[in-house]
């Protein structure tokens, strides 16, 4: 996923808030990156409505 890029969060592996579960189906532009866990990395991602928070890679798709 690269900086600027269009993606629309399609699933969520973890139980989530309610907050980031409103998410699922919304379309917005990866800001930066995460380290999660110290072996993996999350993609940070701001919506319209101007809120950001981070996913996994593999809970997006481009658009």
């Amino acid at each position: 996923m690269e900086i600027g890029k269009k993606v629309k969060v399609y699933r969520l592996r973890d139980r989530v808030s309610q907050q980031v579960a409103g998410k699922l189906g919304k379309v917005g532009i990866v800001k930066g990156y995460k380290m999660t866990d110290g072996s993996g990395v999350g993609v940070v991602v701001e919506f319209k409505d101007k809120t950001s928070t981070w996913f996994f890679d593999d809970e997006l798709k481009s658009v």
